[in-house]
């Protein structure tokens, strides 16, 4: 049980308390479920892997985005984790192709352009009109987009790198908004 506990612990978000629940659930589940789960994480293990492409998690490869006929290969949209590709699906406005960098810089947790996904990048922009960073608004993610169009720039003086607005939430009141978010939201309005 104390193994269990200690592995369920390593999962993001999991702690001790949470582990203990998890591996009491996991010893009252049936048999069935039990393998069932072990069979589902022997499966994840040994059939997905990263595109060879834009390092998607994929059970093929190329993926599904890289391999499309019907998407905008020369627009390439530069994303930290393969979930966001999801949100930005969900959105049914963006037709281009993904980079997943699987991260952000973070000096303070050890995360430097080496750890980044950034070299097969710069090896994609012979083909490309136009590189989107969408990186999160945070610190971490600002360097990063920085960094990146850096490097984009030295290997491509001349493609287009663009960063997504950000700024005040649809829905939401100005009243609740930080000061970083609004002046964000005044340097990216646009006209009417």
């Amino acid at each position: 049980m104390s193994r269990l506990i200690e592995e369920l612990r390593k999962l993001p978000g999991v702690g001790t308390r949470s582990a203990q629940r998890l591996a009491f659930h996991l010893l009252r589940a049936s048999d069935e479920d039990a393998r069932a789960l072990a069979a589902a994480i022997i499966t994840l293990r040994e059939k997905l892997r990263l595109c060879s492409i834009c390092n998607n998690v994929t059970d093929e490869d190329p993926c599904v985005y890289c391999s499309s006929a019907v998407r905008n290969q020369r627009l390439i949209c530069v994303v930290e984790e393969p979930t966001n590709i999801a949100s930005l699906e969900k959105t049914r406005t963006y037709s281009g192709v993904y980079h997943v960098l699987h991260g952000t810089l973070s000096p303070i947790g050890g995360v430097g352009p080496e750890q980044l996904r950034i070299a097969n990048l710069l090896t994609r922009l012979d083909h490309a009109e136009e590189v989107i960073l969408a990186t999160s608004p945070t610190t971490e993610g600002e360097a990063t987009a920085a960094h990146i169009a850096h490097e984009i720039h030295k290997v491509a003086p001349g493609l287009r790198v663009t960063r997504i607005a950000t700024g005040v939430p649809a829905g939401s009141d100005i009243e609740y908004a930080d000061e970083v978010t609004l002046a964000r939201a005044m340097e990216g309005r646009r006209e009417l």
